[in-house]
């Protein structure tokens, strides 16, 4: 990814980006591990209007980096209430995955203590008792983390 879009996205540059953009920018850049700027902007907290502006210019809101790591989980991560909802609405699928550890969104939003998240996601169709390839469920994450009100949400929600 260019440095120019890094720098745009750091500062939360809407007009900058918007105009980026109408002079031919790629909304699909990546970087070298394959995060692309719609990611970027997530994990920069960019304004809703720019994560607005990028899906209206075609940004790939299904891909993901090298390690499997979706914009969805980005969103998770990086807290982004509205890109969750406006995904859920889309129809994304909560429980797919393409982390090689199996981790899934619904153990990013616990793991994180994201819970209005963890209830949409739930409310979406998460399988709380999906395992990842250790052999963890979200469950298991809330207890070795500690996280009271997760396993509060996690079990309220059996």
């Amino acid at each position: 990814m260019t440095t120019k879009w890094l720098t745009l996205l750091q500062n939360n540059d809407y007009i900058g980006i918007k105009q980026y953009l109408n002079g031919g920018a790629d909304v699909n850049e990546c970087t070298e591990t394959e995060e692309n700027v719609i990611s970027c902007a997530l994990r920069f907290r960019c304004d809703h209007e720019i994560i607005e502006l990028l899906i209206k210019h075609g940004a790939d809101v299904d891909a993901c980096d090298s390690e499997g790591v979706s914009v969805f989980e980005c969103a998770i991560t990086y807290n982004n209430l509205a890109f969750v909802e406006y995904m859920i609405a889309r129809g994304v699928n909560v429980n797919e995955t393409r982390r090689k550890s199996g981790f899934t969104p619904l153990m990013a939003a616990t793991c994180y203590g994201r819970a209005k998240m963890l209830e949409l996601i739930l409310q979406a169709g998460a399988d709380k008792n999906r395992l990842d390839n250790r052999g963890y469920s979200a469950h298991d994450f809330a207890r070795k983390m500690q996280k009271k009100s997760m396993i509060a949400l996690l079990e309220q929600e059996a």
